[in-house]
């Protein structure tokens, strides 16, 4: 059942064959342009630190605004059923760049009965569907200022489409999970102690900021703020230094299941897979790593991109919102695993085929594009024809 060794991509102008990543390149906190390591790490920490506090105060903000526009949802027409908010989810992460915040709207809703566990199931989806669309638009951007088309564009196809192959199955398993009760033993939430301590220490910040807007705007505040909280932890990741790079193609970053479990670690510590994938963009856009290695990456940190969403979860005091991240992360992790212990090959040669077909002219790219969009608004405008249904 081992997964074969991807081969390796023809070579095109400009790029440096056989190069890889050395590890070092990941060690956190490096001399960055000569400066010391120390004013690195405490750089890291000042980003860090108000971060993690803006991140608690906005699901504080989000729990309490939610409160306030729940009883609105239900006429709104976008919370309708399961497809209209799986097709919310997925544009809004278009809209915001970013999956995290959608998830945590999902489960802020949740939280304040404005929509139903499977509402929330697939809003939190449709949020992971469109989280590695910011991939895309870097590897635009990298094109437009005249990198090579194939590894820029392609690396944001080829993001979207494993995160496809990922979600839409596992999104299946997951719900079946949810439905059949498994979960239903799991009651994690925040403590008693860790929600006196949550309390004390953004109370105060909570009350100033409600007592001085109106209550239907703290939601969106509060979204605001976990976007700037997103921002700063951009800050906080170890820089990569491409010019550092091993020069042998058996080097262990070339192979599938370290690569596989580097994704794994990198959504983990960054919290975010649009960040952690878009990375993907500069170094395979100068030669150091292909769109065949790069596949198992985007696959495993797909999965642990739900760690910041489970923990949103807990902060927020409902165990079915728990439950629902649960299932979504255990759906996808149980698929992804048979899909490269598997089929890795025959599904290796259809992503990067449909990645090469796609970018391989304007036209295909603008459909596909296209299509991006058009499935999502196509979803919601199908939600709100069906009507509610649980």
């Amino acid at each position: 059942m081992a997964v074969e060794r991807p081969d390796s991509e023809p070579t095109v102008a400009g790029e440096r064959p056989g190069t890889a990543d050395s590890a070092e390149n990941l060690v956190p906190f490096p001399h960055e342009n000569g400066t010391p390591r120390w004013r690195v790490v405490l750089s890291k920490l000042a980003h860090f630190v108000p971060a993690m506090f803006l991140f608690i105060l906005a699901i504080q903000l989000m729990k309490q605004g939610a409160g306030a526009l729940a009883p609105f949802l239900a006429d709104s027409g976008f919370f309708d059923n399961g497809i209209s908010t799986l097709g919310l989810g997925w544009l809004g992460a278009y809209i915001v760049l970013s999956g995290s915040p959608i998830a945590a709207t999902a489960l802020s809703f949740h939280a304040a009965d404005g929509i139903t566990p499977l509402q929330t199931f697939t809003m939190l989806s449709g949020s992971r569907l469109g989280a590695s669309f910011i991939v895309l638009l870097v590897g635009f951007i990298y094109y437009v200022r005249g990198k090579d088309r194939r590894q820029s564009l392609g690396m944001g196809v080829l993001a979207m489409s494993m995160t496809a192959v990922q979600y839409l199955p596992g999104m299946m398993l997951g719900y079946l999970i949810l439905r059949l009760g498994w979960l239903d033993g799991i009651q994690w939430t925040a403590s008693g102690e860790l929600q006196n301590f949550i309390d004390v220490g953004w109370g105060w910040a909570v009350d100033l900021i409600a007592n001085n807007v109106p209550q239907g705007l703290l939601f969106p505040i509060g979204l605001a703020v976990i976007l700037v909280s997103f921002k700063l932890l951009d800050r906080v990741l170890p820089e990569l230094d491409p010019e550092k790079h091993h020069t042998t193609h058996e080097h262990w970053l070339k192979k599938p299941w370290p690569m596989f479990f580097l994704g794994c670690v990198a959504a983990l510590l960054t919290l975010s897979v649009a960040v952690a994938l878009t990375v993907l963009v500069p170094l395979a856009s100068k030669g150091y790593l292909n769109r065949r290695e790069a596949l198992p990456y985007i696959a495993g940190a797909n999965i642990t991109t739900l760690a910041d969403t489970l923990v949103a979860a807990m902060l927020l005091g409902r165990s079915s919102g728990v439950q629902v991240v649960l299932a979504e992360a255990i759906g996808v992790a149980i698929v992804t695993l048979l899909l490269l212990a598997f089929i890795y090959s025959p599904l290796r040669r259809a992503v990067i085929g449909l990645d090469d077909w796609v970018i391989g002219s304007n036209r295909r790219l603008y459909l596909f594009v296209g299509v991006l969009f058009l499935v999502p608004i196509a979803l919601m405008l199908a939600g709100g024809l069906i009507g509610p249904f649980d």
